[in-house]
């Protein structure tokens, strides 16, 4: 028994190391995806490296729920090929260890590696959009006049066209403005003005443009009038296109903003099962799914590590690579064909990790015969006459 404990934490240590270097390498490799929306902001609005470091702290939790499956595969495939390499599996069966009593450090790795997982999908995940969307709007506020471009017309706010002559560089002010109000479909409002400013509550999320001196012409397309007024100081708010989404509502949530339990009332009180609701059930079954695949994958990569011994670790990883690209092509696979509602989403969601298992189970019976992933190379003999 004391032989098995030490055994069990030479194992686990023995993974932590690739986990870190692999949680590192494949969230850089994710974040590069995000590179163009990083430049963006750092190009069109100026900000400092304080507020890309956050932007990159809220697009972690986006990463790390499909990361962190991969990390634990790849770190127990790595150990495994290490140890089968360095013939340590062929000295632990000579002293009476079988594979199988190698389990115990993998599946407690596997199951931390779940509950990170799951913590990232539940928590994670909302902390990093609502995060994000607060942070964008919060940077294109505070750069309005940044963002406004002379001589070019304006549409960063819903339903209203800003064009701007001149931006006064020192002051920010804005000269000869023109703005079409179209937010109420029965009127349209337009506003000419030689100077305006631009003033942001940022803790409200509103935007106010503050015109002097100007004329307002508002046509009522129903009955055909035209109004003209013409004014000393007329403020007029903005809403920006993403206020809408960066602040939450509670009674207008998008499936991808709700947490556990709001999730499970709409599907505990939804009354008819259209596309809606299968969306709904895959994004709530996607929450224990992902996160269960560090399981499957872990208890995967053990017999692929062991079964892998004679032949190079670049075919071991490359076979590896190929069984988690499997996964989750099956759980893609799943999810379209579940949200189409040709078959019911707990066996699209589920079904990837039942096969990963299955396939797990195969090796495991044969790396309990002692074979080995070895393939033969047919030989071609010539017959002399």
């Amino acid at each position: 028994m004391k032989v098995n404990s030490i055994i069990n934490r030479y194992i686990f240590r023995e993974m932590l190391p690739p986990f870190g270097l692999n949680i590192v390498f494949f969230t850089f490799v994710f974040l590069m995806t995000k590179i163009m929306v990083i430049t963006d902001m750092v190009v069109n609005y100026h900000v400092g490296v304080g507020t890309i470091l956050r932007m990159i702290a809220y697009f972690i939790p986006f990463f790390l729920v499909y990361v962190i499956p991969i990390a634990v595969m790849l770190s127990v495939l790595l150990t495994f090929l290490r140890m089968s390499g360095d013939n340590e599996i062929i000295a632990l069966r000579a002293g009476g260890i079988s594979i199988y009593k190698l389990l115990a450090p993998v599946m407690v790795f596997s199951l931390m590696g779940t509950l990170l997982a799951f913590y990232m999908s539940a928590y994670g995940l909302l902390w990093g959009r609502f995060g994000l969307k607060k942070l964008t709007y919060e940077v294109a506020a505070s750069n309005l006049n940044i963002g406004l471009k002379a001589r070019q017309f304006n549409d960063d706010f819903a339903g209203v066209t800003i064009y701007v002559n001149r931006i006064d560089k020192r002051t920010g002010d804005l000269k000869d403005v023109f703005i079409e109000d179209r937010r109420n479909k029965h009127r349209v409002v337009t506003i000419v003005a030689p100077r305006a400013i631009l003033i942001t509550e940022k803790k409200s999320l509103v935007t106010r443009a503050r015109l002097f001196n100007g004329t307002l012409n508002q046509v009522n397309i129903g009955s055909r009038t035209v109004n003209s007024i013409k004014f000393g100081v007329y403020e007029l708010r903005l809403d920006m296109k993403m206020a809408a989404v960066a602040k939450p509502k509670k009674h207008s949530k998008r499936r991808k903003e709700m947490n556990l339990a709001e999730l499970h009332d709409y599907l505990r009180q939804a009354k008819k099962k259209d596309s809606h609701y299968y969306s709904i059930l895959i994004t709530y079954y996607n929450k224990f799914a992902i996160p269960l695949t560090c399981v499957s994958l872990g208890l995967l990569a053990v017999p692929l590590g062991v079964l892998a011994s004679g032949l190079r670790k670049s075919f071991g990883l490359g076979l590896g690579m190929l069984f988690l690209f499997v996964n989750y092509a099956l759980m893609s696979a799943g999810k379209v064909f579940g949200e189409a509602g040709l078959y019911p989403p707990a066996i699209g969601m589920w079904v990837p990790n039942i096969v990963t298992l299955l396939i797990a189970a195969y090796f495991f019976y044969r790396s309990a015969d002692n074979r080995t992933l070895y393939f033969r190379r047919r030989q071609r003999t010539r017959v002399s006459q």
